[in-house]
């Protein structure tokens, strides 16, 4: 589950709603900012399975800074995003299209990027349609479906919500993964003291987990085992691709990107020191790589 530094927007972001043809989607909104000769670009964040914009937090300062007005948004059943207890809306088309509402409504040509589940249903949308895109990013989104161990993570989280609240499912994920403590050690007396800023991400993480539809994440979570390769049609568009990740990952193995790198022709970046989540691990060499690709094709 990936973990944002923070809930709490930098100065120069605001949360909003973006209207659009196909409903209202919760965003995070960061205006261009500084002395930039070229007309402004937008950009449009995806976050992966279980997250939500606050995923790129960390981001919105440094693309801001650098010239890019730079939306994150929660898509359709995601944390703020509301979403029907109804398995079709989830579908990938659905969702896809639900990206191209989104770039109609903050006006193309846009630089797409998409993390894990959310570089998926990325390329869904720009297989529907290239024309408003001005590049694609694929962040730690791997070709077709998940490595084995995580299909069959998803498969349990999957069965877990199909027979328990989203509260009983959470305190079973804390107990696999507790939060860190305060004190350790035998040396320690008495209950073990949290530390207060722990207890307070904990609590964001959960409630952002208890506003998550449980049927999007069965649903979405299905689609990440099933997902066939179509790195092939991409490849055929006239769309650039930049295919990000960590130098570790345990979604999909790193050669994997590599390789999909080398059929799209794409540009390739590996983030050192960085995960699964380059965007939450390794900020600022993540922000320098992204504007670095969307400055050599700017629409």
């Amino acid at each position: 589950m990936s973990r944002p530094p923070t809930f709490t927007p930098p100065s120069c972001a605001r949360a909003a709603r973006l209207a659009t043809s196909r409903g209202d989607f919760a965003i995070l909104d960061a205006p261009p900012r500084g002395d930039h000769s070229r007309e402004p670009a937008t950009v449009l964040l995806l976050p992966g399975f279980t997250g939500s914009k606050e995923d790129f937090i960390a981001l919105l300062d440094p693309l801001s800074s650098a010239g890019y007005r730079t939306v994150a948004v929660d898509g359709r059943g995601q944390y703020e995003t509301a979403g029907p207890d109804d398995p079709a809306p989830y579908a990938q088309r659905e969702l896809a299209l639900d990206v191209l509402a989104q770039v109609e409504a903050l006006g193309p040509p846009v630089h797409l990027l998409g993390h894990s589940l959310g570089g998926q249903i990325a390329r869904a949308a720009v297989l529907m349609d290239p024309a408003p895109f001005a590049s694609l990013t694929l962040m730690s989104s791997g070709p077709a479906k998940i490595s084995r161990p995580q299909r069959e993570r998803v498969k349990l989280l999957s069965d877990a919500l199909s027979v328990m609240d989203m509260a009983q499912v959470w305190a079973a994920i804390e107990s696999l993964d507790p939060p860190e403590e305060a004190e350790t050690g035998a040396a320690a007396q008495g209950p073990v003291a949290r530390d207060p800023a722990v207890a307070a991400e904990a609590d964001l993480l959960r409630t952002r987990w208890m506003r998550h539809n449980a049927v999007q994440l069965i649903t979405t979570g299905a689609q990440l085992t099933k997902e066939p390769d179509r790195v092939a049609e991409l490849a055929a568009l006239p769309v650039p691709v930049h295919v990000i990740s960590g130098e570790s990952d345990d979604t999909w193995p790193v050669p994997l990107f590599d390789d999909m790198a080398v059929r799209l022709g794409a540009e390739r970046t590996v983030i050192k020191g960085a995960g699964h989540s380059p965007n939450t691990d390794r900020p600022p060499p993540t922000a320098t790589a992204l504007t670095g690709f969307w400055d050599r094709h700017r629409a």
